[in-house]
């Protein structure tokens, strides 16, 4: 197939998958353009290129920190949400391995957050307990106080779960935490799109952001660092980002990355109004018109643009390949483009046996969706979810 005749079936296509990525804000492009080849200096250089340079990273961190209400020296760029993570996690536990081993997290956290906690009780023996979630995904009070103990060091709960949409009550959980002395991580990636990102308001130590979820570029993100909280960089080099995070600054992703979250943040209630109405139209029509589904996360204490599901004896990445087939881009909680696959962590967590969670789809909107766009996915479903239960019945039977 020629590359043009790529390009026409992609752009005939659309585009439901907003919680995996999102297109690059032209706006946004227009601002990093100028430091691809014109402001190309190294910002830890001296001369007037590099004066350039590093004056535009520092607009970017004022510009961060004005959205998040926090000073710019609490800003640390990174290469993305994970990298974020990562030194949250690892930067803090390895600070504070004398005075706390337990770290407090949950099995649907996002990989970045649950492999690394899991990484760091197998190698490096600190003590890791997975917390309760209900029956909505939602780390709760009662879970985290229960958890609690004088050894702890640090609890990290996600902002809004990517996979299910759930909000956790972050500001709250933040409060137990200052109350017993323990750090308090929140992974923003999938929230700050939509959600308010005050650490003022929430509370909390350390929180993660990646620039991709939000119209910005993709390998560029941040971690909010309270004045005050320890860290020990597990990227080691130069003396960038405050000794934090070693490496020669990505000034275009970093100057995108600012306008991208600007933007979100000035556009917030637009984008909500508009995604709002088409997340609740899709979720009521599916469990209306399909029989054997069920929603993933809570009804409305969800992000905006995002509605999850399960269907029972429903292969999920059959379906993916059969919405695909028909013209739509959608994801499912399920690991994909294996041989045998196996429930996410996230739906197991929710309490759904295997008929049903092989079965996930989620279905994430964006500002550039459309009600056409809806009305057509929703015609569309109901008959691919027929045909992908017989075929998932017919496999299981042989």
């Amino acid at each position: 197939m020629k590359s043009s005749q790529r390009r026409v079936i992609i752009l005939s296509m659309i585009y439901l998958d907003y919680a995996a990525t999102t297109p690059l804000d032209k706006r946004v492009l227009d601002v990093m353009m100028p430091y691809f080849s014109d402001s190309f200096g190294n910002p830890s250089s001296i001369h007037r290129f590099g004066q350039k340079a590093e004056t535009a990273i520092e607009e970017a961190r004022e510009k961060v920190a004005k959205v998040l209400h926090c000073r710019a020296d609490e800003i640390i760029f990174t290469s993305g949400g994970s990298e974020a993570d990562n030194l949250a996690l690892r930067g803090a536990m390895m600070a504070r391995r004398d005075t706390g081993k337990w770290i407090l997290t949950a099995k649907t956290e996002h990989p970045a957050v649950s492999k690394t906690a899991g990484q760091l009780e197998k190698e490096y023996n600190f003590l890791l307990e997975w917390l309760d979630v209900n029956e909505h995904g939602e780390i709760t009070v009662a879970s985290l106080s229960k958890a609690v103990c004088n050894n702890t060091s640090l609890a990290s709960v996600m902002y809004a779960n990517n996979e299910i949409g759930t909000i956790n009550p972050i500001a709250d959980l933040a409060q137990v935490a200052k109350a017993n002395n323990i750090l308090f991580h929140t992974d923003a990636v999938q929230a700050a799109a939509y959600l308010d990102v005050d650490v003022q308001k929430l509370g909390v130590d350390l929180m993660s952001l990646g620039g991709h979820k939000f119209y910005g570029p993709k390998g560029v993100g941040a971690l909010y660092v309270r004045k005050g909280t320890q860290l020990i960089p597990h990227l080691t080099g130069g003396s960038q980002e405050s000794s934090l995070r070693a490496g020669t600054h990505n000034v275009p992703y970093i100057v995108g990355f600012a306008e991208a979250l600007r933007l979100a943040d000035e556009e917030r209630e637009e984008r909500i109004n508009h995604v709002k109405p088409l997340r609740d139209h899709i979720i009521g029509s599916v469990l209306e018109s399909i029989p054997d589904s069920q929603l993933t996360g809570y009804p409305q204490n969800r992000l905006p643009n995002h509605a999850s599901f399960v269907f029972k004896d429903v292969d999920g990445n059959l379906l993916l390949q059969m919405l695909d087939s028909a013209g739509f881009a959608c994801s499912s909680g399920s690991a994909c483009k294996t041989g045998n696959p196996e429930p996410s962590e996230v739906i197991k967590a929710l309490g759904f046996s295997d008929d049903w969670a092989l079965g996930s789809l989620r279905v994430t909107l964006g500002k550039d969706s459309t009600a056409e766009h809806v009305d057509s996915f929703l015609k569309t479903l109901p008959s691919l979810i027929e045909k992908a239960r017989k075929l998932s019945n017919h496999k299981t039977s042989n």
